[in-house]
């Protein structure tokens, strides 16, 4: 009669087994992958929506907006070092992410799988687009940093083509989703919000967050091309610009002077 064998059991050893090394790269990659996306990239996506803002105040302000912001000391160094590195590194390695990723939401449509599928959409939208309106509005055409005022008529004449104009408003809404949901992400994944139901309000705040920033991203879309500020100058004058960079002076003070009679002979 056979005898079943039975393979031995394993041997436990106390202690936590060491971190290989591709576990803890990933994981450190991982990391900063998730804080980049909030500082300092999340933090320029709020300062770039606030000073795109100023179009809805007409060329000259959005003009001297571009032009405080770029007479910033060290400003170069700053673009590079807390703008166009963490961007191509959050970007490129949330492609890779996305590459060594499973969704399967034809068999397990959770609202997970639905979550996680349309932050790597809206990441790759938000990727395409930065790198486009990076190229076309600081490498192309007329250089803003030395014409700031010449910044309003040139999103309002690429605004003109309503491809790029449905390429905006799309991109804008993708932006905002993506960043209002690595809000919460991040949240989570760093311990700041434990349980679900401290996730769930921030969740709340989160969609509040989005929508705000996204009708933000839209109204100043609809300042380069509402009638009020149709056919831009092409260069606002340095003066113009100064104007909205000055505080106004209060209006002089009206000194009441009586008035004397001449004496009558």
């Amino acid at each position: 009669m056979a005898t079943a064998q039975h393979s031995p059991a394993p041997v436990i050893r106390p202690g936590v087994q060491p971190l290989r090394a591709g576990q803890g790269t990933s994981f450190l990659w991982r990391k900063l992958h998730s804080l980049l996306g909030i500082i300092p990239i999340g933090a320029f996506l709020l300062e770039h929506l606030l000073s795109n803002f100023e179009a809805l105040k007409g060329p000259a302000a959005y003009g001297a907006q571009v032009k405080f912001l770029n007479s910033l000391p060290l400003v170069r160094v700053l673009e590079w070092t807390f703008i166009f590195i963490p961007l191509l590194y959050h970007g490129l390695y949330g492609v890779y992410i996305w590459l060594r990723g499973k969704s399967n939401i034809v068999y397990y449509p959770w609202a997970g799988n639905w979550m996680y599928l349309t932050q790597r959409y809206t990441g790759l939208i938000a990727l395409v687009y930065i790198g486009y309106h990076v190229a076309t509005q600081r490498f192309m055409g007329v250089s803003l940093p030395e014409n700031p005022g010449a910044s309003f008529h040139k999103v309002q004449a690429e605004l003109a083509n309503p491809v790029i104009l449905a390429f905006y408003v799309i991109a804008m809404i993708a932006v905002c989703w993506h960043f209002a949901y690595g809000i919460w992400l991040f949240a989570a994944k760093w311990g700041i919000t434990p349980g679900e139901t401290a996730r769930r309000r921030f969740g709340y705040a989160c969609v509040a967050i989005g929508v705000l920033l996204c009708a933000m991203g839209l109204a100043s879309i609809w300042a380069f091309i509402s009638p009020k500020y149709a056919n831009a100058p092409e260069n606002v004058a340095p003066a113009l610009m100064l104007s909205h960079t000055i505080a106004p002076q209060s209006p002089p003070m009206l000194v009441h002077v009586r008035r004397i009679p001449h004496a009558v002979c």
